[in-house]
């Protein structure tokens, strides 16, 4: 990799730290990304010539704050923000709080229950995961302008509402967990599978994910959701160093070398399942469930041996507590795995709202295309493509359609 590839990934990796502190620190979220933005402007235009700090986030947060202060003193109030500007220079210490990490921190003050439910987890995804609106958009299956606005009213309800940034109380945390957990998984998910760019797994995110699921399950020990969540992750990140081949492309579950994946992620993600139901006996959460549907392929020693009654079982209780249309196709993949591609394509076509989810044509795509109908799996490709996926993704159903033409 070169000296500007470098700088990139890294200004990559610590951008969301460095925004997560500033927001902290200025308690305003435009303030913060534009001064990050700034920061990270300059750190790709030096970086390269330079080379890279020793401490690429410090550096990153002196020259962020350097830039809020900047644009604090242009602002009117001249006095008054001359104040604010300079407190940035040496800010009082911080006092014991529930959250100490700041990106998690941030996460909780994201998800304050003043803002509607579907902002929480957008405004968490912009901020700290990095993610593009359209990429947002994407995630949660709604158009990039719908979401554009949902972001703009979300910072305006912040300011307007004086909403505090500060880190909730222990007692508030349980309110706010559903939308952090949410976040968490998302950007794991944009790690897995990266949905827009050259590369098809940002591991550097997922890893990241990883690491904030770990501290909600220290912040709430014995908590179903933070159990779940950090089982699912750790079982598919498990997956990571077999999902691409030499040369980049991806390696579907069932031709990957198994031999490859994480044997202890697997070990930890398995007790952590089991934990998790233990503490939902009566209701499992719905991040369990999943673990556990994850467990299923994680144990078997080859994609022949998967035990696909469990699988479906698992489907069929994870829809008793989070029925949407994408578990539902999941749950058609694995019925057309266990009884046929017919069985489950009659089950994906009774799916309605994923018209515009390019994995509903590419899952039927891969249906029709086994059922020998080659001319409607073309189609679905050729639709799947349309609606936007990963290039390494798009040109990989390329591949499969002039493979079939």
């Amino acid at each position: 990799m070169g000296a500007g590839g470098a700088a990139e990934q890294l200004v990559r990796q610590e951008g969301a730290r460095v925004l997560a502190t500033l927001i902290r620190v200025t308690g305003d979220f435009d303030l913060a990304q534009d001064a990050v933005q700034d920061a990270v402007v300059r750190a790709l235009e030096t970086w390269p010539r330079d080379g890279v700090p020793d401490n690429p986030r410090a550096w990153l947060t002196v020259t962020a704050k350097r830039r809020a202060i900047d644009l604090l003193r242009r602002e009117s109030g001249r006095a008054a923000k001359e104040a604010e500007a300079m407190s940035l220079l040496d800010p009082a210490p911080e006092p014991a709080q529930v959250v100490r990490d700041d990106l998690l921190r941030l996460m909780f003050t994201c998800c304050h229950p003043a803002l509607a439910a579907e902002a929480r987890v957008a405004l968490a995804l912009r901020t700290l995961g990095g993610l593009s609106t359209a990429e947002i958009g994407r995630a949660l299956l709604v158009p990039e302008a719908t979401m554009a606005k949902r972001l703009t009213r979300a910072k305006q309800k912040i300011t307007h509402a004086r909403i505090p940034y500060r880190v909730p109380a222990g007692e508030e945390l349980p309110g706010r967990l559903s939308g952090v957990a949410a976040t968490i998984y998302l950007i794991f998910n944009e790690g897995y599978t990266a949905g827009s760019g050259a590369e098809l797994v940002r591991v550097a995110l997922a890893e990241e994910a990883v690491r904030l699921g770990r501290e909600l399950a220290a912040l709430m020990p014995g908590e179903p959701t933070a159990l779940g969540l950090l089982s699912l992750m750790l079982l598919q990140a498990a997956r990571l160093p077999a999902r691409l081949d030499g040369q980049g492309r991806p390696v579907l579950l069932p031709d990957q070398d198994r031999t490859r994946w994480d044997a202890a992620r697997i070990k930890e993600g398995v007790e952590l399942v089991g934990a998790a139901l233990r503490h939902s006996p009566d209701r499992p959460d719905a991040y369990a469930v999943q673990a556990a549907i994850a467990a299923c392929h994680a144990l078997a020693p080859a994609y022949a041996d998967t035990e696909w009654d469990a699988v479906i079982s698992w489907y069929d209780v994870l829809l008793t507590v989070h029925d949407t249309p994408v578990a539902r196709l999941n749950r058609a993949a694995a019925v057309a795995e266990r009884d046929g591609p017919a069985a489950g394509l009659a089950l994906v076509d009774e799916l309605t709202g994923l018209e515009d989810y390019p994995w509903w044509h590419a899952g039927r795509a891969e249906l029709l295309h086994r059922l020998g109908r080659a001319e409607p799996a073309r189609s679905a490709w050729r639709r799947a493509v349309e609606l936007g996926l990963n290039e390494v993704l798009a040109e990989d159903l390329r591949r499969r359609l002039a493979a079939t033409s």
